[in-house]
C-alpha cells in the first residue's frame, strides 16, 4: 500500500482548525456557563479548578524551552511564561485569574491553596505538563494549538457574562481581555512551528493525535467539574466523614 500524500500547508491547517468541534467550549459545562445557567457555587468551582491549569501553563512552557535548542524559538516562546507569571508593569495572567476568583466570591487564600482542585483535574493537567516535559520539543509546542479556538470563548464571555452574571465584579474580566490578543499572537507562532515541522502524512496524522490529546485534557477537566458541581457528585476525597 503506497504512502498517502501529505496535506498541503493550507490543507493541514484547515484539518487542525476543523477540530474546533471537539473543543471544550462545546462541553455541557461550558454550554451552561455561557447560557447563564450556573449558580455562584458552580462558577466558583470552575474558576478554582481552572486555576490549577493556569498556574501550570508557565511550567509547561518552561519544559518546552528546556528541550528546545533553537535560540530564536526560545526568545519568542519565553513571552508565554512572562504573560502568565508577570513582569514589571504587568502582573500577568495568573494574577488576573486570581482577580477573577475574587470577582466570583472566592478568597485569594482558598484559591492559592488549591483545596478545591479535583483529583481528575489535577491528573489531566499533570498529564499535559508531563507530555511537554518528555516529548520532542516541536510536538510539545504544537500541543498548545488549542489556542486557535480560545479567542472565541474569551470573546463570548466578555460579551455575555456582564448581562448573565451581573454580580461578577468587572475587574474579573481582565484575564479574558488579555488573552484575546495574546492567544492570537501565540497561535501565529505555534502554527508556524507546526506547519514547518510536520511534513509527511504520517507526521501530520501524529499532530492530529497530539491536538486530540490536548483537547481530551481540557474535556476531561470539564467532565470532572461538571460531575462535582452540576451533578453534585464530588469525588470521595472531599466527602465529609
Amino acid at each position: 500500500m503506497s504512502e498517502q500524500n501529505p496535506w498541503s500547508r493550507k490543507e493541514f491547517e484547515t484539518k487542525l482548525r476543523s477540530m474546533e468541534n471537539k473543543y471544550h467550549i462545546h462541553h455541557p459545562m461550558h454550554t451552561l456557563m455561557n447560557e447563564g445557567k450556573l449558580n455562584q457555587k458552580q462558577l466558583q468551582g470552575w474558576v478554582a479548578n481552572r486555576f490549577y491549569y493556569q498556574i501550570m501553563i508557565p511550567i509547561k512552557d518552561a519544559n518546552i524551552l528546556a528541550n528546545c535548542p533553537d535560540r530564536e524559538t526560545r526568545a519568542i516562546w519565553t513571552q508565554r511564561i512572562l504573560d502568565h507569571d508577570g513582569q514589571p508593569g504587568d502582573k500577568g495572567g495568573i494574577e488576573a485569574w486570581v482577580q477573577l476568583a475574587l470577582a466570583v466570591g472566592l478568597t485569594r487564600e482558598e484559591t492559592l491553596s488549591l483545596d478545591h482542585v479535583l483529583p481528575a483535574v489535577r491528573f489531566a493537567v499533570d498529564a499535559y505538563v508531563n507530555f511537554a516535559r518528555r516529548a520532542e520539543w516541536h510536538e510539545a509546542a504544537s500541543s498548545s494549538l488549542t489556542e486557535m479556538f480560545a479567542p472565541k470563548i474569551h470573546k463570548q464571555r466578555l460579551d455575555n457574562w456582564p448581562e448573565l452574571y451581573p454580580w461578577i465584579n468587572e475587574q474579573g474580566y481582565t484575564y479574558f481581555r488579555k488573552r484575546l490578543t495574546e492567544a492570537r499572537r501565540d497561535v501565529e507562532h505555534g502554527l508556524e512551528i507546526t506547519l514547518d515541522w510536520y511534513k509527511t502524512r504520517e507526521q501530520q496524522n501524529r499532530m492530529v493525535e497530539i491536538l486530540q490529546f490536548k483537547l481530551d485534557v481540557l474535556w476531561s477537566m470539564a467532565d470532572a467539574i461538571y460531575m462535582a458541581y452540576v451533578n453534585d457528585m464530588p469525588p470521595y476525597f472531599n466527602v465529609q466523614k
